[in-house]
């Protein structure tokens, strides 16, 4: 199980943000709480498109902690194999 960080840099005001997705919700609540992230700030939660949109600070401290970089065909590529597991 494994969680995910893409590539985009989404402007938000001063900051550039990324999405965080994981093989679990479990996983994805694990890390968020790790790297100082508020469970409250989940989106689409209980769905496959589950996930989090983070800093790029919050980013590398995901990475830091093993979260696996991905692009966004990538990031595509996960979302669809998840709705499928749901199908």
């Amino acid at each position: 199980m494994t969680v995910y960080v893409d590539n985009m840099q989404a402007p938000f005001g001063r900051m550039k943000m990324c999405h965080m997705v994981a093989d679990t919700t479990a996983e994805l609540l694990e890390m968020a709480d790790r790297i100082g992230v508020a469970s409250r700030w989940i989106q689409k939660a209980g769905t496959a498109h589950e996930h989090f949109d983070i800093a790029m600070s919050k980013r590398r401290l995901a990475v830091a902690a093993g979260a696996v970089e991905i692009d966004r065909r990538q990031l595509a590529q996960l979302l669809r194999a998840k709705q499928e597991e749901l199908t």
